[in-house]
């Protein structure tokens, strides 16, 4: 861990929430805000020239937006940018944009700026920008070991589907929105459905499936509450939200989707792989990129029932912390790149 200050600099176009931003980051006391900018033009200088260890970067501003400012930034002077959006369309949509460019995260904030709003994200936003500035390497793609190959050896155990996959399940966090098309493509359509657990907020996951729906030639679409899962169809969990899969009582599988007030954020993972494994006949299960352990605990309880976890490379993850987690937990049967998972998923789906 670092020992001098974290040195911050904020790019908004509202003053307001400039001094906002900077006196929550203050408060940390292990953060300094070196340089404000009121545009991307002005940022992209000042990150050349005070070399911040972290950017906090506005989506809709004059002159240069955050994503010209993003795509410019990670080319001339790369440093961790999280991306601070307006819970919009617009801006949901611009932020998966600058995500894919090369951000490494982000922060809703309500497009009114109330106090409730700024003290509701100010734990989350010192959390990242703590996380980041200690982990620049992560956030301008150059990777360093974290496991050994006879290390993960030694923690996987081969196992096949018992029989033909009906139902995939996947978990992804930070770095999602950049890697996800990267298991999708060589995957393919399937004849099951697949379900995905991303970190993200209400409107950003609505943006985000509506993007891949978009850029690929495969059925992706936003989850909703008795949706019935039909095979080859993508489907991203709704924010916010525990989003799960029964079994109705024709034998189709469908999507149940329960709001939680205490979770405004996350369509939580480990739910969705513990109702695959209770309604779902031979699912698997995928672990990607992403901060914390959700996906754990039901990737244990896939093991003990001797059905396969696919985890993404340590090292090829934004953050290794979920695959990492799993694969340390002796849960995951197979550590892979983005594209072998794609590739196995298809592989599966033929046998």
């Amino acid at each position: 861990m670092r020992n001098k200050k974290i040195k911050l600099l904020i790019v908004d176009d509202s003053g307001f929430m400039r001094i906002a931003i900077r006196k929550m980051v203050e408060r940390a006391g292990n953060i300094e805000v070196i340089a404000e900018a009121g545009n991307g033009r002005i940022a992209l200088e000042m990150a050349k020239e005070c070399q911040p260890d972290v950017i906090t970067m506005d989506v809709e501003m004059p002159e240069m937006d955050g994503l010209e400012a993003t795509r410019e930034i990670m080319r001339i002077a790369p440093k961790p940018i999280i991306m601070v959006s307006s819970m919009t369309q617009t801006g949901a949509e611009t932020t998966i944009k600058a995500l894919e460019l090369g951000a490494v995260d982000f922060l809703s904030k309500s497009s009114s700026y109330v106090q409730l709003d700024i003290v509701q994200i100010e734990q989350e936003l010192v959390a990242k920008i703590n996380y980041w500035a200690n982990n620049p390497l992560n956030a301008i793609g150059i990777k360093t070991k974290t496991m050994k190959n006879d290390a993960l050896s030694a923690k996987i155990k081969k196992t096949v589907p018992p029989k033909r996959v009906d139902l995939v399940v996947i978990g992804v966090s930070t770095g999602g929105p950049k890697i996800l098309p990267d298991v999708l493509r060589p995957m393919g359509v399937l004849s099951c459905p697949v379900v995905v657990a991303q970190h993200m907020p209400d409107m950003f996951t609505g943006a985000f499936a509506n993007r891949l729906n978009k850029e690929m030639s495969l059925n992706v679409v936003e989850g909703r509450h008795g949706m019935e899962l039909t095979p080859g169809m993508v489907v991203i969990a709704k924010g916010g939200t525990d989003s799960v899969v029964h079994r109705s009582l024709s034998g189709v599988l469908v999507l149940h989707v329960k709001f939680r007030q205490d979770a405004p954020v996350h369509p939580w993972i480990d739910p969705l792989f513990q109702s695959a494994l209770r309604n779902a006949k031979s699912p698997v299960a995928v672990i990607l990129t992403g901060m914390g352990s959700d996906g754990t605990k039901g990737a244990i309880e896939f093991s003990k029932k001797g059905l396969p976890v696919l985890a993404q490379e340590p090292d090829s993850c934004v953050v290794d912390g979920m695959p990492s987690s799993a694969i340390n937990a002796g849960a995951v049967t197979d550590v892979l790149s983005l594209d072998q998972i794609g590739g196995r998923l298809a592989k599966w789906d033929k046998n």
